[in-house]
């Protein structure tokens, strides 16, 4: 395989540390793109808020990475919050974009983004050609943070927006929230229990995100979601089997609606996504369905437990 040089903004975050690790370990070199001063050779300093970044180092890369962005753990109810939250996704992506547009021979571009794209669709299949509906915070927000990449595409680079879906592992959230309150004996379901939670593992989002990386054809939007998005209900009782604990009760959503304010269609909101672009281009999940997202997300497996792509 092609030795690939990859410049990674967000580095330093769960996800773009076994990111950074995945790529090393197939033999890529990864030049991390930090908001400090610079402490080697594999690092460069770059400031999304003023425009600040070395051309130089996008342009000698064949692929960049965007996994840039504030937390999505906060204050549902404050608007500086979902301000920034915003506001951080779609700097990093605008400038990354414009840059990987002007250098002389554009490389790839891999977008983070959200699998809250699509809204609420009930109980249907969402493959990458379905649209987006409604307004809900997160939603505005991927429509917006997709929109920063246009440069990118217009200069005709290769651009792959990754609409992940929540990474269940049990050293991040969500799942090391909800390992404690399901083994605290707190579990239940949310509204009906219903809705559809789209979800991965992370030895999936890693895969799948490096395969990206490594696959020159491979462009467009993709799910990066397991094969089988399970409803709530079937989360519920699938985690609650997995930690040997109970999960009898039950969150109405008039009271998620109230506390999570502009945050409760993400948990109310059905999504039921498919990876069907991911399938498509060649992509193998090690963990197709919630049994095994879940397995995998409690043991902690990392990138290099997966089957080979």
């Amino acid at each position: 395989m092609t030795q690939l040089h990859v410049a990674l903004a967000g580095s330093s975050g769960f996800l773009g540390t076994h990111l950074r690790q995945e790529l090393e370990r197939r033999g890529h070199g990864v030049t991390a793109l930090v908001r400090r001063e610079a402490r080697g050779p594999q690092e460069s300093s770059w400031d999304p808020t003023t425009g600040v970044i070395d051309p130089d180092v996008i342009g000698a890369a064949d692929v960049v990475v965007n996994l840039a962005g504030s937390p999505l753990l906060g204050n549902p109810h404050s608007r500086r919050w979902a301000r920034e939250l915003e506001e951080s996704r779609v700097s990093t992506t605008r400038l990354l974009a414009e840059t990987v547009a002007a250098v002389a021979t554009p490389p790839a571009f891999l977008a983070g983004n959200g699998i809250s794209w699509y809204g609420d669709h009930g109980d249907a299949d969402l493959t990458e050609e379905a649209d987006t509906r409604g307004h809900a915070l997160l939603t505005r927000v991927t429509r917006a943070w997709e929109a920063a990449a246009r440069p990118a595409v217009a200069a005709g680079a290769r651009v792959c927006v990754l609409r992940t879906a929540p990474v269940m592992d049990r050293r991040s959230p969500p799942l090391s929230q909800l390992r404690l309150l399901f083994r605290a004996g707190l579990g239940g379901r949310l509204g009906s229990g219903e809705q559809y939670m789209p979800m991965i593992s992370l030895r999936d989002w890693v895969g799948a995100v490096a395969f990206l990386a490594e696959h020159s054809i491979a462009a467009g939007r993709f799910n990066l979601s397991t094969e089988h998005a399970p409803t709530n209900r079937e989360f519920t009782q699938e985690l609650a089997a997995q930690l040997h604990r109970p999960a009898i009760a039950a969150v109405p959503s008039v009271v998620l609606g109230t506390a999570a304010g502009p945050m409760a269609p993400e948990l109310l909101g059905s999504v039921r996504a498919v990876p069907a672009a991911l399938l498509e281009a060649g992509y193998r999940f090690a963990d197709p369905d919630v049994t095994s997202v879940l397995a995998s997300g409690l043991a902690g497996l990392d990138a290099d437990s997966a089957p080979p792509s």
